[in-house]
């Protein structure tokens, strides 16, 4: 697990300008440190319903895995590199009690970042019971309680990782996500030592001009390629998710290449969806399958048949059991890597 990086000290005020020097620093690395000037913005706290796990809840940010340059998850903490409406920020989310998350932000969208902290820890997020159905559910809505469903609002910085995750193993899809944005360069809102070295999502207008052969080095073939630079060419059209749940997925699913699969999980990621349920996908119907009726093998239409019973909540439900559910028995080795770049 990685370890902790330390947060700044608070500051008075609401916001102010200063630096963050952590202990031991030479004198000599503090001075050029001091001239390094960044806006704090004062630490609020948020209040939920419920407990919130940070690590449950905002997991699904985290598509490099460890080493992904856009979000740092660790066990009760999260770091995040996000653009805003009015400009980039870079937010530290800490569990400070059960139901209360400290945040501190970054950036020239410091404020409007963390005014959209609630929505992207749930903290309104209030679902009805799902015990009385199956026992495995009522068991993991009593120990997964800090579970929440959130929303990004950000359907642009969903929808490229997931289109990256399209039809390939899961190690795959990282690399190329990490390769991806550290090649567009974009560096986070920094308060110095005491944040990670974080990158900002890649840009619409750099992807849309980036050519074909470049995202073959990434590993990205053609066709997802493609999909992504005719998605990032109407990137102005998902700025605002004001318009409603189904607008936006109207809209998505007017795109070529995006499928009810891709569809979901930037529903499930970006719109807050608790009923996106991920059809297409190569594991959850086998995992919900054997989690629900011990089938170690199913369908999508039996997991939607089984998921019914929740209607209104299924893609909640998914989570849960991916969180906590049985282990799904595997047969045979694991896929091999591809190394698009090599041909």
């Amino acid at each position: 697990m990685p370890h902790s990086i330390p947060s700044p000290p608070p500051l008075k005020g609401s916001s102010q300008w200063g630096v963050c020097i952590e202990p031991g620093t030479p004198p000599n690395a503090i001075a050029r440190h001091s001239t390094r000037r960044f806006r704090v913005v004062k630490r609020r706290i948020v209040r939920t319903r419920g407990p919130v796990d940070l690590g449950l809840t905002l997991g699904l940010l985290q598509h490099g895995g460890r080493r992904d340059p856009c979000v740092r998850v660790l066990r009760d903490e999260v770091w995040r590199a996000t653009d805003t409406v009015e400009g980039p920020a870079t937010t530290h989310l800490q569990s400070v009690g059960e139901c209360e998350v400290a945040v501190r932000a970054w950036g020239p969208g410091a404020e409007c970042a963390i005014d959209g902290v609630p929505s992207l820890i749930g903290a309104d997020d209030d679902p009805p019971s799902l015990v009385g159905v199956h026992p495995l559910i009522d068991e993991l809505e009593r120990s997964l309680p800090g579970l929440r469903v959130g929303r990004t609002g950000a359907v642009m910085e969903a929808l490229v990782p997931t289109v990256l995750e399209q039809k390939v193993i899961g190690l795959e899809a990282k690399r190329s996500h990490v390769a991806m944005v550290r090649a567009a360069g974009r560096r986070a809102p920094s308060a110095g030592s005491c944040t990670p070295p974080l990158f900002l999502p890649p840009e619409s207008g750099w992807l849309v001009r980036t050519p074909s052969w470049t995202f073959h080095r990434w590993g990205v073939e053609r066709k997802r390629a493609r999909t992504i630079q005719v998605a990032a060419s109407y990137a102005h059209r998902f700025r605002s998710i004001d318009s409603g749940v189904n607008d936006v997925r109207r809209r998505l699913s007017a795109l070529p290449g995006v499928g009810p699969w891709t569809c979901n999980t930037v529903a499930t990621i970006a719109l807050g969806d608790p009923d996106a349920v991920p059809v297409g996908d190569y594991w959850v119907k086998h995992i919900v399958s054997n989690a629900l009726t011990g089938e170690p093998r199913g369908t999508d239409e039996r997991m939607l048949e089984l998921l019914e019973p929740w209607r209104g909540q299924r893609g909640r439900v998914c989570r849960l059991i991916g969180a906590g559910g049985p282990s799904l028995p595997r047969y045979g080795p694991r896929l091999s890597l591809r190394n698009l770049a090599a041909h």
